[in-house]
């Protein structure tokens, strides 16, 4: 390879890693992604653009066997098909935004089929373990009082993780028994909370809140966010998660449910309390309803279950 065909390679690498800032950014801007969303897209892009430039491959041309080298790459470093899928997902993205920005005439990447991912069902907790868990809250220190009241919202809104984290106090509308979620896409919904949620959260609100709000530091200004820390400080999604796991840990349960649980439970037990599956759809927010409907296949197992246990032949 010529020192010439060597510095375009080396060129095309230099843009495309400016393409990869600018994609993210209006993936930001225009698409309003979470950020969580974004730091995903961004790591896999990177490091496609790291294989482009190890592999000599110019990125802005890749062929259709070029990318079937990636993924086979992929999948020799040991990804799960559902991993594979997120970058393949990421580059899918990239490269039709490059197309019709006019950066590239040609999208290999329009040809490529994703690994089928196994159909498994969501891991669901039975009402005792929901029981047992709550259980563990049961104190009147200003933990266990914010804690309470962070699982009773968990459970009765279906709402992911870093939905809660972002709630404010004013998203929670006791009046109206309701609480206002920011979904992907920071698209609005509106959950109607029970009796027992409403009167952990109120209680935490009055009592426990205000004591771990003292606790924060009088350089930073009072955090409007719902769940506060011990120390003062706002609860991101990973200090919340690792409550869950903390929680859970005392309870003597799986050791592997993530709050994720909690939200697929919420799913079910709507379903099988007689709610319709567009209602379901609606609450936890998602776009499409044959994302809803693997809750279905759920009901029937229990239901199938049920009837292998309590039939005298079966």
């Amino acid at each position: 390879m010529s020192d010439m065909d060597t510095q375009a390679r080396g060129a095309s690498q230099e843009q495309f890693r400016t393409y990869i800032k600018d994609f993210i950014a209006y993936d930001g801007a225009i698409r309003n992604l979470s950020s969580n969303t974004l730091r995903g897209y961004t790591t896999d892009l990177q490091a496609f653009a790291d294989w482009t430039e190890r592999e000599a491959v110019n990125p802005l041309t890749i062929s259709h066997r070029e990318l079937r080298s990636y993924l086979l790459d992929l999948t020799r470093a040991g990804y799960s098909e559902r991993t594979i899928n997120r970058h393949l997902s990421a580059l899918r993205s990239l490269y039709k935004w490059l197309v019709r920005e006019g950066a590239i005439q040609t999208n290999a990447m329009s040809a490529m089929a994703s690994p089928k991912i196994p159909k498994t069902l969501p891991h669901v907790m039975s009402h005792a373990e929901v029981v047992r868990l709550f259980k563990t809250c049961e104190g009147t220190d200003v933990e266990s009082v914010r804690d309470a009241a962070f699982l009773e919202l968990l459970y009765a809104s279906g709402a992911r993780i870093s939905e809660i984290a972002n709630l404010s106090v004013a998203d929670v509308d006791f009046t109206q028994r309701q609480l206002t979620l920011f979904g992907k896409g920071s698209k609005q919904r509106i959950v109607p909370l029970y009796s027992h949620a409403l009167i952990a959260v109120k209680t935490y609100v009055e009592t426990a809140r205000p004591q771990l709000v003292a606790k924060a530091s009088a350089t930073l200004p009072v955090s409007h966010t719902l769940f506060i820390s011990i120390r003062g400080n706002a609860m991101s999604a990973a200090a919340l998660r690792k409550v869950f796991e903390k929680r859970i840990a005392q309870a003597g349960l799986d050791p592997t449910l993530t709050p994720h649980a909690m939200r697929h439970t919420f799913a079910t037990v709507m379903l099988d309390g007689g709610a319709d599956l567009r209602s379901v759809q609606e609450l936890l927010g998602h776009e499409s309803l044959s994302t809803t409907q693997i809750y279905t296949h759920i009901s029937v197992s229990r239901l199938k279950e049920a009837t292998k246990q309590a039939h005298p032949r079966g």
